[in-house]
């Protein structure tokens, strides 16, 4: 029996118990007395995990260990928090953790090599674009104040998908693909003007073509998160694949003079980024989803009054944060289990991510080491933008905390990421023999 394998289900052990412990306390809470009958659903969902290890095993044995038990538990906070906000909410998002897992074992099972993806990063990319493009045109906001992202696209029956989150993924392969055929010349002398080192003028265009999308993106829907969120995967990427801080320093200087100039121009942005300046102008109207998050913070203190304690339901039944669910998913464990259960959670995203940026080291090839880190930087990067929004860094954001906001879209997407990870890192770990022929690794 491989040690790694022993170790990730010793952590999946672990996470379970995380799920159980948090589930019971939060039923006996509700109740005012001891409750285990969480335990059946929490039984259920370890058996899931379980039986996305038993395939790891099988298929990827040399694995990272410890990426699937990160995701374990933070589904399980996740799991845990929504049930303290809505049973129904929670038994909903179960479902779709369920089927996030078919998804990763569809991944693993039928993706014996990812390379393959790179041979059709454009038809891939092609498709990334046209999902974003069906968004600006169908997607809709589903706020109460109006002035929220325009992400959500109604499939009938009261359902919703955010193509957004697999067009990430997807743009993501594309650039992985494209910027390891273009690192040599992306990596060359760059011009000077006036002293300064400049990108040169042919290596702009698909740069400022990104910058462009990502305006866009801010304008037609509404959030300024999105849009940060793609060009900063882009950004990561492409100084990944040419070690050349001048292409960040150029990227960032046009997409900020454009995040000003949709300020300017698009009334509804101007109104979400006033909410975030000034929420307590408004306290009782558009500040209020803020100021109510920032309340439920601060009632939190150090350690929390302890999951089910908190003020986080009103009287009529209602969360007192609108879309808690989804955008302030955080706020929820943060006010119960204080600063310090805030900072844990925390922790484990940033270890998730150090165990991507590790994958990706270490891979055999540049395409490999590319769609690593542009994963993991989409991970990283989208936690900072929710966590940005919520503690008022950034405007507030229609993007997902991932692995415990409500939405199925997210949580099926985020599985499919971890499942390309964990094939990354075991064709990296493999004998040679088993991994087949290497390409040549990236030089950066």
């Amino acid at each position: 029996m491989s040690p790694l394998r022993v170790r990730e289900l010793l952590l999946l052990v672990l996470a379970g118990l995380i799920g159980a412990v948090g589930a019971v306390t939060v039923a006996s809470a509700r109740l005012g007395r001891t409750s285990l009958a969480p335990l059946i659903g929490v039984g259920v969902l370890f058996a899931i995990f379980l039986a996305m290890h038993v395939l790891v095993r099988w298929r990827i044995k040399h694995a990272d260990p410890l990426l699937l038990p990160l995701v374990g538990v933070l589904t399980a906070i996740g799991l845990v928090s929504l049930y303290r906000l809505s049973p129904a909410v929670a038994e909903v998002q179960a479902r779709w953790v369920a089927i996030g897992a078919a998804v990763f074992a569809a991944v693993v099972f039928f993706l014996p090599d990812h390379r393959i993806l790179e041979r059709y990063r454009y038809i891939i990319g092609l498709v990334g674009l046209l999902l974003l493009v069906a968004t600006m045109i169908f997607g809709q906001n589903l706020s109460q104040s109006g002035a929220g992202a325009r992400l959500w696209i109604p499939i009938g029956g009261g359902q919703t998908v955010q193509l957004g989150e697999v067009s990430k993924i997807l743009v993501v392969i594309f650039l992985a693909g494209y910027l390891r055929d273009h690192r040599e010349v992306l990596a060359i002398p760059t011009q000077r003007h006036l002293g300064v080192q400049l990108p040169a003028g042919r290596h702009l265009a698909p740069m400022l073509a990104f910058c462009l999308i990502a305006l866009a993106l801010a304008g037609v829907l509404n959030d300024f998160g999105t849009a940060l969120l793609f060009f900063g995967i882009f950004l990561a990427m492409l100084y990944l694949a040419s070690g050349r801080i001048a292409y960040v320093a150029a990227g960032t200087g046009a997409f900020l003079v454009g995040c000003v100039g949709v300020w300017l121009t698009v009334p509804k942005i101007r109104v979400r980024v006033d909410t975030w300046l000034h929420p307590f102008n408004d306290p009782l109207g558009t500040g209020y989803q803020m100021v109510q998050s920032l309340y439920a913070l601060g009632e939190g203190g150090l350690f929390g009054p302890g999951l089910g304690k908190g003020l986080l339901i009103s009287e009529s039944g209602a969360t007192k944060i609108p879309a808690q669910k989804t955008d302030f998913i955080f706020s929820a464990p943060a006010d119960e289990l204080g600063f310090v259960g805030g900072v844990a959670i925390i922790l484990i995203v940033l270890l998730l991510v150090g165990r991507g940026l590790a994958i990706a080291s270490r891979a055999n090839d540049g395409f490999s080491k590319l769609l690593a880190a542009g994963l993991t930087t989409a991970i990283g990067l989208q936690t900072l933008v929710i966590l940005g929004g919520i503690v008022r860094l950034f405007p507030l954001t229609g993007v997902t905390f991932p692995f415990m906001s409500y939405g199925g879209s997210s949580v099926v997407t985020n599985f499919l990421l971890v499942a390309l990870l964990l094939i990354i890192s075991h064709r990296s770990a493999a004998p040679q023999r088993l991994r087949g022929s290497s390409d040549e690794g990236l030089v950066a």
